[in-house]
């Protein structure tokens, strides 16, 4: 048995996504894999990411984004799993248990490959979220990833952060909160919802890091956002293309949960946790490459395996009154 086969039960299994459930499906064969086979698979092995940049490599092109974001995998009833914590989940709009989950995807717009990721436990190894952006993003660079750009999160918009791109010779383009202090024209430090911002973007000057571009958009509701972005060139349209193509990333983390199980493991250890959201992850980038070559949404390749499961079912009955 080898990963390989519990990447497939990920991709295959409606639900269910424990090493018990995964021994039960396994085909009627001499020395089919047991449940202790799948929990030594978890429990033993080192979590590796760069696994994942082994396979997805061949995917990624010269260009496109580097969007990097979070996502808390949720985990409400979970009392002695290692790596979860309470954390801010935009999806609950408040505070969950669950395992923080960061990933660097990469996308042309089109495709979604995941390149690399980390889980966010600052309680065992003291890194924050922004000490694993920078992280991430410097494997990247030493894989010789030359992205068009790097999208990001107001969350990720620190000084540090935007300083730490610029040393990678990368540009970048995010958004950023209505009271961050920018000056224009070499005035006053203001808030940045302050500043008249013609449609076409204006030049303003970030403290601590110097010339940026930002932008103003409305959305449908009346909601206003900022974005900003270290290339200074840059128009309305290329930002608003950046931004639709960042949005990419909420898309991987609906198809991991929905589509490969990444928050449904229930064992306790943290390892055992990491390398099933590993796997998960390899999982996806199997479904994602089938679905972009054959045209099919990810739920639609998803019900071609249970559709042709319940009609083996339906070729012979079992279930029937005495």
């Amino acid at each position: 048995m080898t990963s390989e086969d519990y990447i497939q039960f990920l991709i295959a299994t409606p639900r269910q996504a424990t090493c018990m459930e995964a021994a039960r499906v396994q085909p009627h064969f001499p020395g089919a894999p047991a449940h202790d086979t799948f929990a030594r698979l978890l429990t033993r092995q080192e979590p590796d990411p760069d696994e994942l940049w082994q396979e997805a490599h061949t995917q990624v092109r010269t260009g496109g984004l580097l969007v990097l974001d979070d996502s808390v995998l949720d985990k409400p009833y979970a009392r002695q799993i290692q790596t979860v914590h309470w954390q801010f989940s935009g999806k609950h709009a408040g505070v969950v248990k669950g395992i923080g989950l960061l990933t660097l995807l990469w996308t042309d717009g089109d495709r979604h490959v995941p390149c690399d990721w980390a889980v966010y436990d600052k309680p065992h190894d003291g890194l924050t979220k922004n000490d694993l952006f920078r992280r991430l993003l410097g494997r990247a660079h030493q894989r010789g990833m030359q992205p068009e750009c790097v999208c990001f999160d107001s969350w990720y918009a620190s000084l540090a952060n935007l300083k730490h791109i610029r040393s990678l010779g990368w540009q970048w383009q995010t958004r950023l909160k209505h009271n961050r202090a920018v000056r224009v024209d070499f005035g006053d430090r203001q808030p940045i919802s302050s500043v008249p911002i013609p449609p076409a973007g204006r030049e303003v000057h970030l403290p601590g890091y110097g010339a940026i571009r930002v932008f103003r958009s409305v959305a449908p509701d009346g909601d206003v956002e900022y974005w900003a972005t270290g290339e200074l060139g840059q128009d309305a349209l290329g930002r608003q293309r950046r931004s639709d193509y960042s949005w990419r990333i909420e898309e991987y983390h609906r198809g991991i949960k929905q589509f490969c199980g990444a928050e449904r493991c229930q064992a306790r250890r943290g390892r055992a946790q990491r390398n099933h959201i590993g796997l998960s992850i390899r999982a996806f980038l199997r479904l994602e490459a089938c679905c972009f070559a054959r045209g099919l949404t990810w739920f639609q390749a998803k019900w071609d395996i249970i559709r042709d499961a319940v009609r083996a079912y339906l070729a012979k009955p079992h279930f029937a009154l005495p």
